[in-house]
């Protein structure tokens, strides 16, 4: 009872600690800057949408006001099933910088994804997502970014802005995640990129079969195992707002997680290390994650029995941890007190972590949950 419950905390400290103080050094003593030039290639910005009439002109707005030569960037719009104004609003849009496909039926991301793809033909390809606007000067600090030859591919950097209590415990999450991504990046490679805003070169693509949930760790990682870095491009940002409803942000955390579970799923080697040339670092950012409930769980159960046997440090542990339990669930019932930074952060880590022990029921029940998501936020911490 003692082993297993140092074990739980010892991996609990090394997911959230260990890992990135790894990643820390790693990037202090072996660095791996990129080699940025600039560079022009030709870039197919790739843009899915289901429904998106809301956010579409804007973003086309956007992605039309890039700081890049007009006549090297191509915009290409998939509505998926769209029964709203998003095709018309594409069509109306200038026909020699915009392209326009249209799905009757709703497939998913990843089937519109995997067939557009091979239709393209440039140096580059551009993900985003309707939500997000994009700073003007993304594409080029991509394409820099891109020039190295030993780079695959190039995450964006998404910016939060939070305005309330819980949302500002999302965006700390972020910011730590964020940090996390910068020492992998000068260590090595990231794991992921930011679905907002990445880009790749097109001839290293991997197919993306359809029904994948995650095609921004999808890609990269088939990037990665062919040898090539993936990278975190600070200067190229994509902006967003934080949820302000803990209900809407669990759901759409299920579901990104479930994706993981996905993964593992679909390519269980991704699991083995010396397999994958990232195996390691997925253990250290992803898989031990997913395991960090239940180890969570497992530590307040020893913990629990343990203070029964007498003595003074385990019921002083698990009086610590029920006082952190306690404060995620005021920040849970009375969402006021994530003014506070205490609940506000033990808020955010128990919805994580609940989260991730959801999603794994959600995978078994509906391993096939591939379509949209609902929620507003296009990428947020995993």
């Amino acid at each position: 009872m003692i082993a297993l419950f140092w074990l739980s905390l010892f991996l609990i400290a090394f997911t959230y600690v260990g890992y990135p103080l790894t990643m820390a050094l790693l990037a202090r003593l072996r660095p791996r800057p990129v080699l940025v030039q600039p560079d022009f290639p030709r870039i197919d910005v790739l843009l899915a949408v289901h429904n998106g009439a809301e956010d579409l002109q804007a973003k086309l707005d956007n992605l039309l006001a890039l700081d890049y030569p007009g006549d090297r960037l191509r915009i290409n719009v998939v509505c998926d099933g769209c029964s709203d104004d998003s095709e018309s609003i594409a069509r109306s849009a200038n026909p020699a910088r915009v392209r326009v496909f249209a799905h009757p039926e709703r497939r998913g991301k990843s089937a519109c994804l995997g067939e557009t793809i091979r239709m393209l033909d440039s140096d580059v390809v551009l993900f985003t997502d309707v939500r997000q606007r994009i700073d003007a000067l993304a594409a080029r600090e991509l394409a820099a970014a891109l020039a190295d030859p030993s780079v695959g591919a190039a995450s964006g950097e998404l910016v939060l802005d939070a305005d309330d209590g819980y949302g500002r415990g999302v965006d700390a999450y972020w910011r730590y995640e964020k940090a996390l991504r910068r020492l992998e990046s000068r260590s090595g490679s990231l794991v992921g990129v930011t679905g907002a805003l990445y880009a790749a070169q097109r001839k290293l693509i991997p197919h993306v079969p359809a029904g994948v949930v995650l095609d921004d760790m999808w890609i990269p990682l088939g990037i990665a195992a062919s040898g090539h870095r993936v990278v975190f491009v600070q200067t190229a940002l994509a902006f967003d707002r934080t949820p302000s409803n803990p209900a809407d942000e669990e759901r759409r955390k299920r579901r990104t997680l479930a994706g993981n579970y996905q993964l593992l799923h679909l390519q269980p080697s991704l699991a083995v290390p010396g397999r994958h040339p990232l195996a390691l670092r997925l253990w250290g950012h992803k898989w031990l994650r997913l395991l960090a409930p239940w180890l969570l769980a497992l530590a307040l159960l020893c913990n629990a029995i343990l203070a029964l046997r007498g003595g003074a440090l385990y019921p002083t542990l698990l009086a610590l941890q029920l006082i952190a339990y306690t404060l995620a669930a005021l920040g849970r019932g009375w969402p006021k007190l994530t003014a506070f930074v205490p609940i506000r952060l033990a808020t955010a880590f128990l919805s994580l972590n609940a989260s991730a022990m959801l999603a794994l029921s959600d995978y078994v029940k509906n391993p096939s949950a591939h379509l949209w998501q609902t929620t507003r936020l296009g990428d947020a911490p995993r």
